[in-house]
């Protein structure tokens, strides 16, 4: 027979097996990634999203992407609500989107704008430098030639007897529905689902100037016959890259690593993942894989 005190004894060591049953069997399943990162439901977003995963990933964090979140609006609240931990931003169009009467354009001017307009709980690291999502100005061969115009501050005294023609660009992130050119007050605006459409009324006459969202390579022939204006002071407001993410959330290592992404990215390696996924049809993961092995990242 076993005693009282026995029992008690063998009664507690039932409970502790108990227990660690539980943790094993708990600790069998995997643990939940510990950085989640949110792609709306453009390409570039998703191509961005897949990129800073991937980097992170590479620090020994445990990531993933939570992908096709919607518009600004939605994958920002998403992020303030804390179900995804960063996203892939424009420079430009976040300051909008936080402060509308910013009027900084320069893009280091632009990313201190960004960091100082932030609500409370969040932060972005270094801006691309290489990687200009700025709309590009367009004027056709012939009435850049004519006006002698090379370059946005040319065109400037001509603006308030031109109308402008406006078209974004496919797969790119939004913008923040207000981009202008400084310096610039057009006569009139007409917006234009694509920028083929834009090019055609271009050649046309229907509109004098164009403004075209993002690098001329997302649009191949965009501007065939017309002249791309060089914007070296920035009249066009900044639109680089730029990681977002909640405070605290990063260590210092893993800052520095998207910080590296931030210093090898450029116009025309995105330009060309983007079209990989929108044009033929190439996962955004194992086109950001490739350019991560690319730059040793």
């Amino acid at each position: 027979m076993v005693s009282a005190p026995s029992q008690r004894v063998l009664a507690r060591l039932l409970v502790v097996a108990s227990v660690a049953l539980v943790v094993s069997c708990g600790n069998d399943e995997s643990p939940a990634p510990s950085i989640t990162v949110g792609a709306g439901d453009s390409v570039e977003s998703s191509v961005l999203a897949e990129i800073y995963a991937g980097a992170l990933a590479r620090t020994g964090a445990r990531t993933a992407v939570a992908p096709r979140l919607g518009g600004r609006a939605d994958y920002l609240a998403a992020l303030d609500a804390d179900r995804v931990q960063v996203v892939g931003e424009h420079a430009g169009a976040l300051l909008a989107h936080f402060d509308e009467h910013a009027s900084v354009r320069l893009p280091k001017e632009v990313a201190s704008a960004v960091s100082a307009a932030l609500p409370e709980g969040l932060v972005v690291s270094d801006l691309a430098d290489g990687a200009d999502l700025r709309p590009r100005v367009l004027l056709t061969a012939q009435a850049a030639a004519h006006d002698k115009v090379r370059s946005v501050g040319d065109l400037a005294p001509h603006c308030g007897a031109l109308t402008v023609g406006v078209a974004a660009t496919p797969g790119l992130l939004p913008s923040a529905g207000k981009d202008r050119v400084t310096g610039c007050d057009f006569a009139a605006t007409v917006a234009f689902p694509d920028p083929a459409a834009l090019r055609k009324a271009l050649l046309a006459g229907e509109v004098q100037a164009g403004l075209l969202s993002g690098p001329l390579e997302l649009a191949p022939g965009a501007a065939d016959g017309l002249t791309v204006l060089s914007d070296d002071g920035y009249a066009v407001r900044a639109e680089n890259v730029l990681p977002l993410f909640r405070k605290g959330l990063l260590d210092q290592r893993q800052i520095k690593k998207l910080n590296y992404v931030a210093g090898e990215l450029t116009t025309d390696e995105l330009a060309a993942m983007i079209r990989r996924v929108r044009d033929e049809g190439a996962a955004p993961g194992d086109v950001a894989r490739a350019w991560l092995d690319d730059h040793a990242l």
